[in-house]
């Protein structure tokens, strides 16, 4: 198993410094998963990619995911369990563990548009500051996911959904897997931004995400999951992958309504952060392993 602690940090760190090119070493002879199936039958993908935004927050702790080796440690330890296919990641995240040596034969998702900054006035203006088609294909990375939210009464939605739709067809040209988070979203009273999670919002934002592109051959939708999961997943005969969201106060009743979702076809797995790497008791282990669990009932 690997051991994330000071020496493998500081290891990490000089490799950056001296030998930046090892990076492209690695993934190039990284040994590649067995397509997007599964070992259980689905897939299983842990995200980190909150950072890249600004958005530490894990439960009660405001910055729970800016300590990066308290991160890369938990994303470890999740990797490492059985039934855990990959990871969903910014190039800093993915590169920092092909250097551990944590994703071999792992499925590796790169998010493309982080620049939505959590808290700023532009955020619905989600531009693509991450990853983009050709670095994720030269890579051999498995796909691009990018957030995609629709605020009825900001105008810089159109862009955010102009670049997403580019991006699909990018990646559809390289017969890569395109991720899509979509939501309808709003500002408060406050100015913050704030998802819509009724069923009727997430069936709209599923059926225009679905719409994206001059192909939806490649294209998997990543929706959260909400009150009358069968109206929603009957809105589309595209993939689907569960979002984990938000660490929950009630973590069984989170893992009841998520068992509930899995129960449809249209569910290909589930991509989950926070929640499995930050759970309210902090064992890691055992939030993958009841999810793991959930995925093979």
């Amino acid at each position: 198993m690997i051991t994330v602690n000071a020496a493998s940090i500081a290891k990490v760190v000089q490799t950056r410094a001296l030998h930046p090119e090892r990076i492209g070493e690695l993934a190039a002879r990284r040994q590649q998963p067995h397509g997007l199936v599964g070992q259980t039958g689905r897939l299983l993908l842990v995200a980190a990619d909150h950072p890249a935004r600004g958005a530490l927050r894990a439960g009660d702790n405001p910055v729970a995911m800016g300590d990066r080796a308290e991160l890369l440690a938990r994303m470890v330890r999740a990797l490492d369990r059985p039934g855990v296919d990959g990871v969903l990641g910014t190039a800093d995240i993915i590169e920092d563990l092909l250097l551990l040596g944590a994703l071999e034969g792992k499925v590796v998702i790169g998010s493309m548009n982080r620049g939505g900054l959590a808290g700023t006035v532009f955020e619905i203006d989600d531009r693509f500051t991450g990853y983009d088609a050709p670095a994720i294909a030269a890579a051999g990375y498995q796909g691009g996911k990018m957030l995609f939210r629709i605020d009825p009464q900001d105008p810089s939605t159109v862009a955010t959904m102009q670049s997403c739709a580019q991006a699909v067809d990018q990646l559809a040209a390289h017969s890569i897997m395109a991720m899509v988070e979509p939501f309808i979203s709003r500002r408060d009273e406050s100015g913050r931004i704030r998802n819509d999670l009724t069923t009727e919002a997430v069936i709209r934002s599923a059926t225009v995400s679905a719409g994206l592109a001059s192909t939806s051959a490649y294209t998997w939708l990543k929706l959260p999951v909400v009150d009358n999961m069968e109206a929603v997943l009957a809105a589309t005969t595209l993939p689907v992958v569960l979002l984990g969201g938000e660490v929950a106060p009630d973590q069984g009743a989170q893992f009841a309504a998520w068992s509930k979702a899995l129960a449809s076809p249209s569910v290909r797995g589930m991509v989950v952060g926070r929640t499995l790497l930050f759970p309210p008791d902090g064992d890691v282990e055992s939030a993958v392993d009841a999810t793991v669990e959930l995925m093979t009932a």
